[in-house]
């Protein structure tokens, strides 16, 4: 070869490797592994809005994305689900709450965790803190010490002549301790008793509210955990009902269901947002190093139809503040 066509050579090879790597990097595929507890019906509005995050900021399945999806049912199918994805080596493990972060917790402490709706990351011991992580994990949280005593608050307003509540709380999530004592310390402060029950699995609802009833207590809240919010929604609307016990839930989902009230961020949005941490870790930033997003809109919604089925009259004060009434 010639020395001009060698510099010719020399000349388009250096202008040709950036475009071949570039290339090389779009081309790559980022694996993302989705723990779900529950089933994929129940968790139809989350996905898509993940789903619309990570479109949002240009990724596509088929394309340069692959969800690698696992369902559970119980705390330890969870943990076995945890464990494949960790085998399987995916990229990122998305666990939307602080049940699935607990599984990708135990199963690995070099993939990287994002979270949505942690409901405590820092007091369960999955964060050093909230502005620096530290770990493998972060993402958005939603803050029971923050949310639990204004759902106290909203729900004894609603039924002032209530001197005893009920309060279901899964001891499968992490977050059910800073719950119980956000709870107990409202209730001495608001003079109220609470009667507390533990549920693990679905099979324990029906118990707890005849439990509840029993006690005589005026009205109930419920744990935003997984369990309660993603497994038989319409099933503790309807025991609620069935005893008549207005019910403080922790999700939207389970007033769509019949429930009375919830007064929650909008977990839709927190999810969706979550997309922005996947990202950012897919592109080198270390996860330890990202701040946890505490939510900041918090959302009121009742259900009227349910409010008449108890017999039960919304203060108007109430009402006003309510960001959604279900009819």
């Amino acid at each position: 070869m010639r020395r001009r066509e060698l510099i010719v050579f020399a000349g388009t090879a250096l202008f040709a490797w950036p475009l071949v790597a570039r290339a090389q990097q779009q081309a790559k595929i980022a694996r993302l592994g989705f723990l779900g507890f529950g089933t994929p019906a129940a968790y139809a509005d989350r996905v898509e809005a993940l789903r619309a995050g990570l479109r949002d900021l240009g990724y596509v399945e088929g394309k340069n994305l692959v969800i690698e999806f696992r369902w559970s049912g119980t705390v330890e199918q969870m943990h076995e689900a945890a464990a494949e994805l960790a085998r399987m080596k995916v990229d990122i493990i998305f666990a939307t709450s602080s049940t699935e972060s607990e599984s990708a917790r135990r199963a690995t402490k070099t993939i990287p965790i994002v979270f949505a709706t942690h409901a405590d990351p820092e007091s369960a011991g999955h964060v050093a803190s909230l502005a620096r992580p530290g770990g493998n994990m972060t993402g958005l949280a939603d803050i029971q010490s923050v949310i639990t005593p204004k759902r106290l608050e909203i729900l004894r307003e609603t039924v002032p002549q209530a001197t005893r509540f009920g309060v279901v709380y899964s001891p499968t999530a992490p977050s059910y301790r800073p719950f119980l004592q956000a709870a107990e310390a409202t209730g001495r402060k608001l003079g109220i008793q609470l009667l507390t029950v533990g549920v693990s699995t679905v099979a324990d609802f029906d118990g707890a509210f005849a439990k509840m009833a029993q006690g005589r207590v005026g009205a109930v809240l419920v744990h935003g955990a997984a369990l309660t919010a993603r497994h038989n929604n319409p099933l503790l609307a309807e025991l609620a009902l069935k005893h008549r016990l207005p019910t403080m839930f922790g999700v939207r989902v389970n007033v769509v269901a019949g429930g009375l009230m919830s007064y929650s961020p909008d977990h839709l949005d927190l999810t969706r947002r979550s997309a922005v941490y996947i990202d950012k870790i897919l592109k080198g930033a270390r996860p330890g190093e990202l701040p946890v997003e505490q939510a900041s809109r918090y959302q009121l919604v009742i259900n009227r139809k349910t409010a008449s089925a108890l017999a039960l009259t919304i203060p108007p004060s109430i009402l006003a503040r309510a960001d959604e009434v279900i009819e």
